[in-house]
Formats: structure tokens, C-alpha cells, sequence
């Protein structure tokens, strides 16, 4: 007779788990080895072929007792490794053990956030966790809420907003939504301005946005967005307040805290005034440069985020967790209201009367997994310093590289980095040049760059979440570009 696969939970959970993680992590280790760099050699077909070897059939007829092991080991040897210092491509970030760990917890527990009686602990972790998260963006701000948990420490504000803005709209204790990342935070952001200030309402955001947000416009059937100039890589203010006065509105403003080609940052206090005087309703991208909360030393870039009526945050980015870990924060929890739906089996309308949690309103979604964890985790064990700590470690880090790059004849800088990304491309050559260096690089599997294009021309990008990486990997990394830049 055959015996059922064991479970995650329950009492026997973790003695079943124990010699699951030791296969686990003897793959991962192995596969780490054999691939031997921060990406697999050989290119799309070469690794696919690859990894199809290693896995062979997926769906046998009678199953592999070694598959554990052979899908991670397959896995690991095909990745690539956003901890290897030389993988510097994205705003992928290595994820904290700690973090990882507690993610593993959630997966074997299992809760799902669409009703309190499937995640009664987790329901209130998060809770308790997207409280502190809107805090720390727009301050302790409006009238307090008996039930909400007091800040750990008190909150500064980061610039003088318009008192008349304050006045408005610090009313109610903000909140936040847990989300699957930007993409979806940019996504709800718009649905919310939109359900706040009619279909007419007119989006308006720079050059430099992301694409998520022109998308987010199309997709909750919003006109067409009007773009405003970035040529300096950031959102132009003298062109918004033209198109704010000359458009019949509602507007939506959008602007952006960290630009994925360059991270660079709007003029957030500006654009927070301008908005005050225009009646116009602000939503800040904020989910690279969000990060920059937890600092102390650099805290103060992001001053006029707390103007925002929403901000999108991502801790998968300078947060260290694994994907996906992203927020969106709202300065008014009125505006969900709009999110409130109604299923039976869910949340009865007896049920919230008689005191269960009504969750359906947290979230487009229905099943959610319980990603508030390893945030909680995190956030608990480092602490707004922990977080800090590594986010100036990473911001540093960029700086060193950026002058490495301006102190070399043979390289030719973008911009001192206001985050963490660098723009850089070998002296005298093309665009062409450029791009076939990044592809040897990446085909070789020994670095993964980026790619951004400004100023009209192509840039290669490093993006360092990497907290471990030290000034010699950096010095490698310059030679490795320069010894295979073509011509």
C-alpha cells in the first residue's frame, strides 16, 4: 500500500520537514558549485537544455523519491545569483537568511489572508506590521486610532508640508496593503484615485515613471496619461504646473522616488506643492527608493513623501526579503472603502457583526499568503538601525564604485548615484560596443549587468543590493567590463 507524502503542519510537520531541509540545502549548495558564477554559462538554449536534462520527465508515472533533490540542485546550478557580487543587473535584491527562514514558517503554516478563520495570528501580524510601515512613510500623523499599536519610537517628519495640506488630510491613522510588488501598488494606487475623484480623473506623471503606471492607467480605464518632460531623468516641475493649470482635471499626479534606470528621485517637495495648490491628489512611486525610510543619513532624500496620498513601497528591493514582499501605503483608509466585497462563505455580514475580521477589503486578491512574516520577522530582529545599517552599506558601496568609474581614463561616469545604481559604459565606445559587452559578460556567466538608456545613449547599469559586496569586487567587476569591451 502506498503511504501518503507527509505534511508541512501538524504535529508531525517538523520532524517531517527536518531531513527535507538538509536535502534542500545540500542541492542548493551543490547546484551553487557547479554553476561556479553569478549566472550559468552558455546562453537561453544552452541552460535550457540544461536544466531539462537534469529534470528530465516532470510528470513520470510513477514518482522520483530523488526529486527533491535533483529540481533544486537543477535550479540552483541554473540561477542567477543576486547574492554573487558580480550580479548587479536589477533591483534584485539577496534575500536575508532570517527573512528566508521565516518564509519557510508561512509556507508550512500556510494561513490564507481572505478570512479571519483561515489566519487569525496572521491577520493581525499584518496588521500590526502595515501600521508601523505607513508610519514610518507619512509620520504619526492624524487622529489616533485606539485599536492601532503605538509607534515603537516617534516618527519625524520630513519636510514642512503645506499646513493647509496637513490640515486636510491628516485626519485618520494611514495604513498599508501588502501587495505581490510595484506593479500591483501602482496598480491599486490608480483604482483608488479613481474611485475617489470619478473616471474623468487625468493621470499625470513623467517621462521617467514606470511602466506600470501608464499601464495601471490603461487598466482601470483611465484616459491617456499626459506625460510630462524628465530631462534630467527626473520629473520636470515648471512643465507640471503647465499641464496642471492648462488641463480641466481631477488630477493624479505620479511621480517616482527611485527610477529604475537610474535611481533617481523627483523633487518630491516641489511636487507635493504644486499639487497643494492645484487641488491635485499625489501618488509617489516609491518602491526602490522607499528603502531609504530606515536610514538616518539618508532619510531625508525622500523629504515631501510624506505629502503623498499613496506610496508604493517594495521590500523586495531595499528590504532584503524574497519576492514578493511589496506595500502600498494609504494616507486615508476612508479611500479603501471602495475595496469593501462581499462572499458569503467569507464574511457573512453576522459573522463581522459579531466581531470576526472582515479581510476581503485588504486586497484585490482572494487566497493571499501570509508575506507580512518575513517582514515582521525582519523588521523586528534588525530594527529601523539593522535596516538602516545595510541600506547605507549599499548606498555607499555605489559611491565607491561611482568613483572607481570617474577615477579610470578608460570609463566614463553617468551621475554621481543618489541610491544605489550606477550608470557607467567604457570611454570610446558605441552603443553597439555597449550592449555586445553586457551580452559576453552575460552569456559567459560571469557578470550580469544592466542596461538603461539616457541622454541618447546606452549605458551599462550596476544596481548593488548587495550588502556583503566589498571594493575589490567592484575593481574586478571594472576589469572584467574593460577587458572584453570590444575594439
Amino acid at each position: 500500500m502506498r503511504t501518503s507524502p507527509s505534511l508541512a503542519s501538524g504535529p508531525e510537520g517538523p520532524d517531517a520537514l527536518r531531513p527535507l531541509l538538509d536535502t534542500v540545502l545540500d542541492a542548493l549548495s551543490e547546484g551553487t558549485r557547479a554553476r561556479g558564477g553569478p549566472l550559468p554559462r552558455g546562453g537561453p538554449k544552452a541552460v535550457a537544455a540544461r536544466l531539462r536534462d537534469a529534470v528530465g520527465d516532470v510528470l513520470p508515472a510513477d514518482g522520483d523519491p530523488n526529486a527533491l533533490h535533483t529540481v533544486v540542485h537543477a535550479l540552483a546550478e541554473t540561477a542567477a545569483d543576486p547574492a554573487a557580487p558580480l550580479c548587479t543587473a536589477h533591483l534584485h535584491c539577496p534575500p536575508l537568511a532570517l527573512a528566508t527562514a521565516a518564509d519557510l514558517a508561512a509556507s508550512a503554516l500556510n494561513p490564507s489572508l481572505d478570512s479571519w478563520d483561515q489566519a487569525p495570528g496572521a491577520s493581525e501580524l499584518e496588521a500590526l506590521v502595515t501600521g508601523a510601515l505607513a508610519r514610518e512613510v507619512f509620520g504619526s500623523g492624524g487622529a489616533e486610532d485606539a485599536s492601532a499599536p503605538p509607534p515603537a519610537t516617534p516618527t519625524t517628519r520630513l519636510t514642512a508640508t503645506p499646513t493647509a495640506l496637513i490640515t486636510t488630510r491628516l485626519t485618520a491613522t494611514p495604513t498599508a496593503l501588502i501587495t505581490t510588488g510595484g506593479t500591483e501598488s501602482n496598480q491599486l494606487a490608480l483604482l483608488l484615485a479613481r474611485e475617489a475623484h470619478g473616471a474623468g480623473l487625468r493621470l499625470v506623471h513623467g517621462a521617467n515613471a514606470h511602466h506600470s503606471v501608464p499601464r495601471a492607467a490603461w487598466l482601470v480605464g483611465l484616459a491617456e496619461p499626459v506625460v510630462v518632460p524628465a530631462p534630467a531623468g527626473v520629473l520636470d516641475v515648471a512643465a507640471l504646473d503647465e499641464a496642471l493649470t492648462e488641463l480641466p482635471g481631477p488630477h493624479l499626479v505620479a511621480a517616482t522616488a527611485g527610477t529604475t534606470d537610474a535611481g533617481l528621485i523627483d523633487p518630491l517637495p516641489e511636487i507635493a506643492e504644486l499639487c497643494a495648490a492645484h487641488g491635485a491628489r499625489l501618488h509617489v512611486d516609491a518602491a526602490y527608493g522607499g528603502g531609504l525610510l530606515f536610514s538616518d543619513r539618508y532619510r531625508a532624500r525622500l523629504a515631501g513623501l510624506d505629502a503623498a496620498d499613496t506610496v508604493t513601497l517594495d521590500l523586495h528591493k531595499l528590504g532584503w526579503q524574497p519576492v514578493a514582499a511589496g506595500l502600498l501605503a494609504v494616507r486615508d483608509p476612508g479611500d479603501l472603502a471602495v475595496l469593501h466585497h462581499r462572499a458569503d462563505y467569507l464574511n457573512a455580514d453576522d459573522d463581522t457583526e459579531a466581531g470576526l475580521p472582515d479581510l476581503l477589503g485588504r486586497s484585490l486578491r482572494t487566497s493571499r499568503r501570509p508575506d507580512v512574516v518575513k517582514i515582521a520577522v525582519t523588521l523586528k530582529a534588525l530594527g529601523r538601525s539593522g535596516l538602516g545599517g545595510l541600506v547605507e552599506q549599499v548606498c555607499d558601496r555605489a559611491r565607491d564604485f561611482a568613483d572607481l568609474v570617474h577615477g579610470h581614463p578608460g570609463f566614463e561616469l553617468y551621475d554621481p548615484p543618489t541610491i544605489s545604481t550606477v550608470l557607467f559604459r567604457p570611454a570610446h565606445a558605441d552603443d553597439d560596443a555597449v550592449a555586445a559587452v553586457r551580452r559576453m559578460l552575460l552569456t559567459d556567466g560571469r557578470a550580469v549587468l544592466g542596461r538603461a538608456r539616457t541622454d541618447g545613449r546606452l549605458w551599462l547599469k550596476t544596481t548593488l543590493l548587495n550588502p556583503h559586496t566589498r571594493p575589490d569586487d567592484l575593481a574586478a567587476l571594472l576589469n572584467l567590463v574593460e577587458g572584453n569591451t570590444p575594439g
